[in-house]
């Protein structure tokens, strides 16, 4: 414990087990609780350091005076390795200046008081570290309080003066100072945080279905057809599920059954053929020059490919004749399947990652480097909380050592001990609950959660659905439950992503599952979106909407900026992101209040009640709110009304116009 004491500092992460996480661009929360005996004032400022050297000095502000703690936001600019520390002091000059009015406001001690106040500035002036021009004015105030003569309030204006209060929040009056110790934070790219991500099967796109009901496979070269599509809609991220070949033995047919009929595909998931395996492509989808063409298309469209990593094998697959010791015999001389009961997968063979943890680590290594020697930059990992903690730890870092843009997304559907492990050890994102998260209470509770206690380390990617998931909520809440769910997803975390289909409303389920009826995990789907938006069968123009709107306002690029207020009905949510002018790329701040109907089925109205403070606005303003979703245009205040139909209008993505000296 140094002279001052600096304790509980932020941000970090199993105090200091792993570094703390940032992405370019993202603001973030540093503080500590600082405090010492007795009365005096005490004082604390940020040093944060940059991969550059460069060290960046900001002073805390107290947040609340019985808790000690002391905060201030700052922006991380680079990706590397940054690292910060809390500077604690005694601020002589407040402790000074409390004692100085208590005291010569009741008239005792006032030539003590203004002594020691000359004896402060004169040792300020005299700090060779001071700009000249500080040191001038320190002087001055010096001079005038140490004067005999004059009234008290005229010898002390000048150590009262604004001037006096810049300099000294530039370079405090401090004594006794305390370090804590150097805290590591790593700063990712800005995908590594930000982006809307939309999923399709390549394998669907441009598919036939011939007369007598068999199907033609799409390709890569038929999918590239589909991208100016995502690209259009404002997706940055097209994520196809696995591409390699898929396993005849065990092979699932429609809807999940044992029994394939004649040409159905299979699951992508279980991976590995006589074609190859997690090294191979699929036939039916090209070559390797089609992969590469698919993938430079993608980036012609503004899209970045992310491709699924999924370590397990169907029976098929080269691994299990090479290196059946990477799998579980049975006493029955079986090899065990994966199973998530009541779940079975027959058709798949989990790796035992305890017989050959070298041989396997190598093997998985090879696998992604030769993916990344193709330009592949982001992989979406298929259940990694089925997989020892300590080979992510190790892989990711050597993928992350020699390929500091590689982008891990973890599906983690599973307990918060194993999501929140995962992503400390270095995934960069991760699935969540959102999908099960669907009343006013639970998106409260869970947007608080991701904003301000796992921020430091866990990155949400908010998916509306997945090939696996389709809630009640979404089964039985018509088009509004889409639209809220899209709303929600995309403005409550600088990540979200679609599965394709969304768009189009296919919320029939499979009978006593969670998941779409003829899944696309197991048939060719084509999907006639044309068709679809023609007719009035598609939401796709909300979605284009709500990237755009992501895409305008900066501060929806942020995660930790989110604050949730208060409503009268037990429907209706309310949220706020709000970006510092000093942040906001356009140095303008930026400030969007959301407003949901969680109901699907009803019309609400009610009052929401606003933290003006976390608006960045004084208490008691009023201001001017346009929404982004309409064209509706209101002045509001503290307390607001609000009616949302479910059924025309579920929501208010409302935009507060900047005021002059106002929002900050």
């Amino acid at each position: 414990m140094g002279r001052i004491p600096v304790i509980d500092v932020f941000p970090q992460v199993d105090g200091g087990r792993w570094a703390a996480k940032g992405f370019v661009g993202e603001v973030i929360p540093f503080g500590a609780t600082v405090f010492r005996e007795g009365h005096d004032a005490v004082g604390a400022h940020l040093e944060l350091e940059a991969p550059d050297g460069t060290v960046t000095d900001r002073p805390l502000t107290r947040t609340f005076s019985w808790a000690d703690e002391w905060k201030t936001l700052a922006q991380v600019t680079s990706e590397g390795a940054w690292r910060f520390r809390i500077r604690a002091y005694s601020d002589d000059y407040a402790t000074w200046e409390h004692n100085a009015s208590v005291k010569i406001a009741a008239g005792i001690d006032i030539d003590l008081m203004l002594a020691i106040g000359e004896q402060l500035f004169a040792r300020l002036a005299a700090e060779p570290e001071r700009d000249a021009a500080d040191r001038e004015l320190f002087a001055r105030v010096a001079t005038s309080l140490g004067q005999t003569a004059g009234p008290v309030p005229e010898r002390l204006a000048a150590a009262y003066s604004a001037e006096v209060t810049h300099a000294l929040r530039r370079h405090p009056a401090q004594s006794l100072v305390t370090y804590s110790a150097w805290h590591p934070l790593r700063v990712e790219r800005a995908r590594a945080g930000v982006g809307a991500w939309y999923e399709f099967f390549p394998r669907s796109v441009g598919a036939v279905q011939h007369d007598d009901g068999s199907w033609m496979s799409g390709t890569f070269r038929t999918a590239i057809d589909r991208l100016p599509a995502v690209a259009a809609m404002g997706f940055d991220v097209l994520y196809l599920p696995p591409i390699h070949p898929i396993g005849e033995a065990y092979r699932k047919g429609r809807n999940n059954t044992l029994d394939p009929k004649p040409g159905d595909p299979g699951s992508p998931w279980a991976i590995g053929g006589e074609a190859g395996g997690h090294d191979a492509i699929h036939p039916d989808l090209g070559t390797v020059d089609d992969f590469k063409a698919f993938l430079s298309a993608t980036r012609a469209n503004g899209l970045e490919l992310a491709l699924d990593f999924a370590l397990q094998a169907s029976p098929d697959h080269p691994w299990v004749k090479a290196h059946p010791e990477w799998f579980t015999t049975l006493p029955d001389g079986s090899i065990a399947y994966a199973e998530n009961p009541p779940k079975k997968y027959q058709d798949i063979y989990p790796i035992n990652f305890d017989n050959d943890p070298a041989g396997i680590r190598a093997e998985a290594l090879r696998v992604l480097e030769y993916w990344i020697s193709l330009g592949v930059t982001i992989f979406r990992v298929d259940n990694p909380h089925t997989k020892p903690l300590n080979f992510w730890e190790w892989i990711i870092h050597e993928v992350n050592t020699a390929h500091p843009e590689v982008v891990f997304l973890a599906e983690a559907f599973t307990r918060p001990a194993a999501m929140q492990g995962l992503a400390k050890v270095g995934f960069q994102q991760s699935y969540t609950y959102f999908t099960w998260r669907n009343t006013k209470t639970e998106i409260e509770e869970f947007f608080t959660e991701l904003a301000h206690d796992t921020a430091a380390f866990f990155r949400p990617n908010l998916f509306v659905n997945t090939p696996d998931i389709l809630t009640e909520y979404l089964q039985f809440g018509g088009v509004a439950a889409y639209r809220i769910r899209a709303v929600l997803a995309a403005t409550g975390a600088p990540t979200w992503g679609v599965y394709s289909g969304y768009e189009l409303i296919e919320n029939v389920a499979r009978p006593g599952a969670e998941e779409n009826i003829d899944n696309e995990k197991y048939e060719y789907k084509a999907r006639d979106f044309a068709a679809a938006e023609a007719e009035g069968r598609s939401i796709a123009g909300d979605i284009t909407r709500l990237n755009e709107i992501r895409r305008a306002h900066p501060a929806l690029g942020q995660l930790r900026n989110l604050h949730v207020h208060a409503s009268d009905d037990d429907a209706i949510v309310v949220y706020s992101k709000h970006l510092a002018a000093e942040f906001s790329p356009t140095g303008v701040a930026d400030t969007i209040i959301v407003v949901v109907n969680t109901d699907p089925h009803s019309a609400r109205e009610t009052t929401v009640h606003l933290d003006l403070e976390k608006l960045g606005l004084a208490p008691g303003s009023t201001f001017t709110v346009t929404d982004l979703l309409g064209d509706g245009v209101w002045e509001w205040s503290e307390h607001d009304y609000v009616r949302l139909d479910s059924f025309s209008r579920p929501a208010h993505i409302l935009h507060v116009t900047p005021q002059e000296g106002g929002a900050s």
